[in-house]
């Protein structure tokens, strides 16, 4: 298998965090153990807890060991990679401790100087480390590439995504900064440009001639589990809506891009989310339904209200579940409406996409024909199912609904990789096509801020029973046009 990524050392900044030993570390690994990363890298956690390089390596062996089964001489090389610096990451004067260990490891893994760093911290670090790296040149590209990887969220609201953008600029450029965002790594994601672009038999209809409305749901079935203060700052919108979700449908709606590199699909990525109709106060009035799950009964168990749960204020009106409906302001798309939806504690964890086409003009047939549906399943099972009429067995012309699908996991392909894996790999080849750039985190924001707006000042939550499918007033902002949400099928339900 061709190795694709360039020798470089992987600094991780909060390595004794969970994301590190849940996602980064088993990523790497994998990449490792199938051949896609050379022998000439290592990765050098870096945090306040106080580790040296081999009680690191065993936290990051046991953890491995945990969730990829991973043993023997291929888990002990891939171990042997990794290395631990303890600095204070809030010191500007502690980031000259890693001076003297990168300038090691680029020598002994004949790097060049080529270095990824990736801000696996709190938010509250994302503007710090920048500016200490460069206080000690450890942003400067004369010798080596110099990336940056940034979790989400990128801001908290408008004014402070546009200053942390500038913080960052500060000290590192564009072409350095890579915005991770884990759904744009999935493999049906980035099936969807294919899907829609080579095949004669959807680009033609893929607009509003076509197409009746899309929806686009991210369900999750947990609670907010032990990270109830944090949500609660949160809330549904700015967790899954404002980057997952509003990513998603500009991949959805997108133009063709003129070529395919990086600069190219962010083009588009960013025009169409530039033309997302801006919502006014009366507009959100008809077309936002907000809502928070209480405490219901589910396979038996007792499950807690948000109200309910740890760290969570009892007079909390923040939303664990939203729907709201948009409009593209293009050619394309002109009249066709978008709903998307996310929540917590619904009966699934699900992602997926449905395009409704409209139904054919023909009186006859038209009345009792099935609804014309593709459904692009983003997790957990990744799959695409066309669903149309055919006729019913016996007389008369009856149709029924059937399906033709298809599932990533039938390929059994070795190479597909995970998200997080695709992305590190991305990063170090410095391929930015599947990272979000800043004037598109502008463009979403810009199109969030004044549902934000909105909420603060006048918007009413609706509850909904854990384990249901949110709110009824949900189900009567898409019926107002005769439609209603599609359930996935196929998972836990809640008991009644």
């Amino acid at each position: 298998m061709k190795i694709e990524a360039d020798n470089n050392c992987i600094v991780i900044f909060g390595a004794s965090g969970d994301l590190t030993h849940r996602k980064l570390i088993p990523a790497l690994y994998h990449l490792y153990k199938i051949g896609r990363l050379t022998e000439h890298f290592s990765v050098l956690g870096v945090a306040r807890s106080n580790f040296d390089d081999e009680t690191f390596r065993e936290k990051m062996r046991q953890a491995l060991i945990q969730c990829e089964e991973a043993t023997g001489e291929t888990l002990d090389a891939f171990c042997q990679h990794l290395y631990y610096q303890s600095i204070n990451t809030f010191e500007a004067e502690d980031y000259a401790k890693l001076i003297p260990r990168l300038t090691a490891l680029h020598q002994q893994y004949e790097t060049e100087g080529n270095t990824l760093y990736y801000l696996s911290t709190p938010p509250s670090l994302y503007g710090v480390i920048p500016e200490c790296l460069a206080a000690h040149g450890l942003n400067t590209e004369e010798q080596g590439w110099k990336r940056l990887i940034v979790e989400k969220p990128f801001g908290y609201d408008i004014e402070t995504a546009r200053a942390l953008d500038i913080q960052i600029h500060r000290f590192f450029e564009e072409h350095q900064i890579y915005r991770i965002d884990h759904y744009l790594g999935k493999e049906t994601v980035q099936n969807l440009l294919v899907l829609r672009f080579s095949n004669g038999l959807f680009e033609p209809l893929w607009n509003r001639n076509f197409i009746d409305y899309v929806e686009i749901t991210g369900a999750e079935s947990i609670g907010v589990e032990d990270r109830g203060g944090y949500y609660d700052g949160s809330g549904a919108m700015r967790d899954m809506f404002q980057n997952h979700l509003l990513q998603v449908l500009a991949m959805v709606a997108m133009e063709p891009p003129a070529i395919i590199n990086a600069d190219s699909m962010r083009d588009e990525v960013a025009k169409v989310l530039h033309c997302l109709h801006p919502l006014k106060a009366d507009e959100l009035e008809n077309h936002l339904v907000l809502g928070q799950y209480t405490a219901s009964v589910i396979d038996g168990e007792e499950v807690k209200g948000y109200l309910q749960e740890k760290g969570v204020p009892a007079d909390s009106t923040t939303e664990t579940y939203m729907a709201v409906r948009c409009e593209i302001d293009n050619w394309r798309w002109a009249g066709v409406p978008f709903y998307v939806r996310t929540g917590k504690r619904l009966p699934a964890r699900v992602t997926e996409i449905v395009i409704h086409f409209k139904t054919t003009p023909h009186p006859v047939f038209s009345q009792k024909a099935p609804e014309n549906k593709l459904i692009i399943r983003i997790q957990p099972d990744e799959s695409i199912s066309m669903r149309f009429g055919l006729k019913k067995p016996g007389a008369g012309f009856e149709a029924k609904e059937v399906s033709m699908d298809f599932r990533y996991a039938d390929l059994a392909s070795p190479s597909l990789l995970t998200a997080y894996e695709r992305l590190l790999l991305d990063a170090m080849k410095g391929d930015a096509t599947l990272f979000a750039r800043t004037d598109a985190v502008h463009a979403c924001w810009q199109f969030v801020q004044p549902i934000l707006d909105y909420k603060a000042e006048r918007s009413r939550i609706y509850e909904y029973e854990a384990g249901t499918w949110g709110p009824s007033e949900a189900d009567k902002l898409i019926a107002k046009q005769g439609r209603v949400w599609r359930k996935p099928s196929g998972f836990m339900k809640k008991k009644v």
